[in-house]
């Protein structure tokens, strides 16, 4: 696993925090919030994963995906 930056609590740096994505899974768009790294528990027993928060562009509650899933979208 590649070195990261972290912040605390298992958050990461990214360099698309505070920018806009697409989850590319869902099509979600908005804000990346956080990237976090996290202990999930598995059929085979618990693992570290990796996963994004993006805030929807109409409000509510920050979406999880992969990290793998966000890709950033174009300014105009």
């Amino acid at each position: 696993m590649k070195k990261t930056t972290e912040f605390g609590f298992g958050h990461e740096a990214h360099p698309l925090l505070g920018h806009r994505v697409r989850d590319v899974a869902s099509g979600t768009e908005g804000e990346l919030m956080a990237v976090v790294r996290e202990e999930v528990t598995t059929h085979s027993g618990p693992r570290w994963t990796r996963r994004a928060y993006i805030r929807p562009e109409a409000g509510g509650r920050e979406l999880p995906t992969a990290v793998g899933n966000i890709e950033p979208l174009e300014t105009t």
